[in-house]
């Protein structure tokens, strides 16, 4: 059994409203084929298909203020509700209190010291590391999970050879981006099943889109639009790959944000738990899925037991 968790950074289930919502606006054919024709909206979860379960969860977690990322990805990682301990919301990199909240253990860390294979699939550029030992940088929540339960992040050359993927999917942003021009690239479907492969081997394994974040608070439809249509093919390329009888695949979010375009603000919207798999898996993995803190359990849950 093994789990494979795409993460999307500021992704909530808005309305059907495609003057404002991307996801109510944009044909994502995969996904929709996914959901027997359903889209990411809030009228559609909970929802099932042959193939996928659809919940929503919340993200407010009975804390006053709109959700943020630090906050949010702490109480997805730990189980705890994070928010509620420290009387508010905060984001977007952790401070003092929310990243000692991480360090003192999260789901990379228990599934290691049950003798679990974890990993992270993300790429991080020479820079990135450079800017971390002189401090110029904090590490955001989920890097912080991953390298306080001993897991090194992966670097340009596991991107090179084919053993991790870049933050935008193809690569293309490290040329663009950062000048590095000889970046090997792969298109959004060859993501996907790459996705499908690296997690192969692990009994979990992680990968983290922030992007869609940054859309929400650009408010582009143009942008937007662009950015599902790539989700949609890394999921094509995920969804021809990936065994449902092998083990599941989570897609959910921090926070609202990439689905109400009429703000730059996040959103106190539910975010969507989309899970792929074997009946019988999401069967057990969709008990109790309620909200932010109900992830980790489960991942656990599934795994250890």
């Amino acid at each position: 059994m093994r789990v494979l968790f795409l993460f999307l950074d500021g992704v909530g289930l808005g309305l059907d409203d495609p003057e404002h919502n991307p996801f109510a606006a944009v044909h994502m054919p995969a996904l929709q084929r996914l959901l027997d024709g359903g889209r990411l909206l809030a009228e559609h979860a909970p929802s099932e298909s042959a193939r996928a379960t659809l919940l929503p969860l919340d993200a407010c977690l009975g804390v006053h203020g709109l959700p943020q990322s630090a906050t949010g990805q702490a109480a997805l990682l730990t189980g705890k509700n994070i928010p509620a301990e420290l009387g508010y919301h905060y984001g977007p990199k952790p401070n003092p209190e929310v990243a000692a909240l991480i360090k003192n253990g999260n789901v990379f860390s228990h599934l290691q010291a049950n003798g679990k294979k974890a990993a992270f699939l993300n790429a991080y550029p020479p820079g990135y590391f450079e800017a971390i030992r002189s401090g110029r940088r904090l590490y955001a929540a989920i890097p912080q999970a991953v390298v306080s339960a001993g897991i090194p992040l992966r670097r340009d050359e596991d991107l090179r050879a084919g053993q991790a993927i870049s933050a935008d999917f193809t690569g293309e942003g490290w040329r663009t981006h950062l000048n590095l021009n000889d970046t090997p690239t792969i298109t959004d479907c060859q993501a996907g099943e790459r996705l499908a492969r690296l997690a192969e081997p692990y009994d979990f394994a992680f990968f983290e889109y922030w992007l869609s974040d940054y859309a929400g608070h650009s408010q582009s439809m143009t942008e937007a639009a662009k950015l599902l249509a790539a989700i949609d093919q890394v999921l094509d390329g995920l969804l021809r790959s990936w065994d449902d009888e092998s083990g599941l695949v989570l897609l959910t979010s921090d926070h609202g944000n990439l689905e109400d375009l009429s703000t730059r603000r996040h959103t106190n919207n539910p975010v969507p738990a989309l899970l792929i798999g074997a009946p019988g898996i999401r069967r057990t993995f969709a008990t109790g899925l309620q909200d932010l803190t109900d992830i980790a359990p489960a991942i656990l849950n599934l795994l250890l037991d």
